[in-house]
């Protein structure tokens, strides 16, 4: 299977620059929280969504070379996302992300907070320098999605809600950030609305066809493979797309969600109706038809090696399911 790191080729160069950035942006000032910045910056992520914002930054500009200001777009838009996964695995009380210690395991949950709200911070600070207000806009906009996402999520435990309310929640927590970031970096090479909205929805939709394959994995990945237990979604009464559609085939399930699988047994019940359903087939095909929604929107950009990198994460996020 293609990784995603191997279609970052065209940026490659960008994103290696942007990761000692990042370590430098925090700065030496604060040694608990620099620590826990390069614990952060320096774990196994994929880097997608500033790889997302350089791709687009070179698509749209294909006779230039890369802008500092679309550099420094796409440093805010992993430190926005970077503070959002601290405080999820605070909130969600996780010991461990892509196979390593969080920063609340590692250096306590207040330190954790504290590291989260300081990237924050320091993101709407580098945001207001960028010195374009409709960025400043689009990026603020994401922030306020990961608190509404958040509070969502933690009002809506172990309860069921339509394809479309779980659609609006992950736009909330993962789409957000993609489709405005994507859209800023397209403001940024000053193309015409029409078109930076585009870009926005091509992150809209990859990121939603991105969040739809996460909630398949939590039923059908490893441990290896999630860097958490699987299953931990439900157990934790976060209720994804394959739930939801087994509900319409299972009606039992519904009675083990109401009881929070409180009797011993329950969880490994659900889990059997679930993958006896037709839960993940038809999640897979959300997914399907959200990433193919993706590409449509690229139609418009000229032929590039970055376009076709755009092209080909969009495949790639389904291909995480084979």
């Amino acid at each position: 299977m293609t990784s995603a790191t191997s279609l970052f080729s065209p940026v490659e160069a960008d994103l290696c620059v942007l990761t000692e950035n990042l370590k430098q942006l925090i700065g030496a000032r604060h040694p608990i929280l620099y620590a826990a910045a390069e614990h952060l910056f320096g774990a196994r992520g994929k880097r997608v969504r500033p790889a997302i914002v350089f791709l687009v930054a070179r698509a749209t500009m294909p006779n230039q070379g890369m802008t500092e200001r679309h550099r420094r777009l796409a440093e805010i838009t992993e430190m926005i996302h970077t503070a959002s996964l601290v405080h999820d695995d605070v909130v969600d009380e996780s010991e461990v992300r892509r196979g390593i210690p969080t920063v609340h395991s590692s250096f306590g949950s207040r330190v954790a907070v504290l590291a989260g709200d300081f990237l924050f911070a320091q993101s709407s600070w580098y945001l207001a320098n960028l010195d374009n207000l409709q960025v400043v806009k689009l990026l603020s906009e994401v922030i306020k999605d990961f608190a509404e996402g958040e509070i969502q999520q933690g009002l809506n435990r172990f309860s069921i809600m339509s394809i479309e309310a779980y659609l609006e929640k992950s736009y909330y927590k993962t789409a957000s950030l993609i489709a405005n970031s994507a859209k800023a970096a397209a403001v940024l090479s000053d193309l015409p609305e029409a078109q930076t909205q585009h870009l926005y929805g091509y992150g809209r939709d990859f990121g939603l066809a991105f969040q739809i394959v996460d909630d398949i994995l939590d039923f059908t990945g490893s441990i290896d493979s999630l860097g958490k237990p699987a299953g931990s979604d439900l157990k934790s009464g976060n209720l994804t797309a394959p739930v939801l559609y087994a509900l319409e085939e299972k009606p039992y399930l519904e009675v083990l969600i109401e009881r929070e699988f409180a009797q011993a047994g329950d969880l490994e019940q659900a889990l059997a109706l679930i993958k006896d359903s037709r839960g993940i087939e038809r999640s897979r095909a959300l997914a399907a038809h959200h990433a193919k929604a993706a590409i449509e929107h690229l139609s418009d950009l000229p032929i590039s090696e970055s376009r076709q990198a755009l092209t080909k994460l969009a495949d790639y996020v389904l291909s995480r399911l084979y």
